[in-house]
């Protein structure tokens, strides 16, 4: 929830500026909020840079006052939208199953789905990690079906590494991602060779490199970083 007009004009005009340049391989998006949605696809068309929602509602219309449907956010150009994000499930009590059914709601929609995942400091430290992001991944292919990870995101975020000083080193990153990509492997071989991994775990312009260099790294899920067009840019550059 951050951002203003002038603000977010000035992010993407320097975005779009110095990511033109960017290797194919390279997938650029951003996820406003809501009310910049209209203003973000405007200001992007004509390049390379794709857009999303930070949520979505599992209803398709109706009253529902406060929510946004996935037709809505289509109207105004998203490709992609996140589900599960960590701030959700912590903040406003978003169950595995009820991001599961997002889940399938943007499936179902033709959206990409951005899969967050991730545990919390107590849950790491109590050697739940992998349990955890498993029991994430199982609740969505639960709904969804084996082979609902293609044309899909995942973005792994360890809560406890996100604005609390501590940080995951890129080997500890690393390992969890291993471990996602084995596990969806157990159901769907192809689809966890070709899924995105995404580090959601304080990605910045100092340590982009290092993580995005890990085998099972293949992105970032950009928090703070993303609000200083100079920052995010370099990041894409790592990538």
């Amino acid at each position: 929830m951050n951002g203003s007009k002038a603000m977010i004009r000035e992010l993407i005009a320097g975005i779009k500026q110095d990511t033109a340049d960017l290797s194919d391989q390279v997938d650029v998006a951003g996820c406003p909020p809501y009310i910049y949605i209209p203003m973000v696809t405007e200001a992007v068309a004509g390049s390379r840079i794709g857009v999303g929602a930070q949520n979505i509602s599992t209803e398709e219309k109706g009253a529902f006052t406060g929510e946004i449907a996935t037709s809505m956010i289509q109207d105004f150009g998203c490709q992609y939208t996140i589900v599960g994000h960590s701030e959700r499930r912590t903040l406003y009590g978003e169950s595995d199953a009820i991001v599961a059914e997002k889940f399938k709601v943007a499936k179902a929609a033709g959206l990409i789905p951005i899969l967050c995942i991730g545990e919390t400091l107590e849950q790491r430290e109590a050697g739940q990690t992998e349990q955890i992001v498993a029991t994430q991944l199982d609740a969505v292919s639960a709904l969804n079906g084996a082979d609902c990870f293609c044309d899909c995101v995942i973005a792994y975020e360890p809560v406890w590494a996100i604005g609390t000083g501590k940080t995951a080193t890129p080997e500890q990153a690393q390992a969890v991602h291993a471990f996602i990509r084995e596990h969806l492997g157990k159901q769907h071989a192809q689809n966890a060779q070709s899924v995105q991994i995404l580090y959601g775990g304080s990605m910045n312009a100092a340590n982009a490199a290092q993580l995005l260099a890990q085998t099972d790294i293949d992105g970032g899920l950009i928090g703070g970083a993303s609000l200083k067009a100079a920052d995010f840019v370099k990041i894409c550059h790592s990538a």
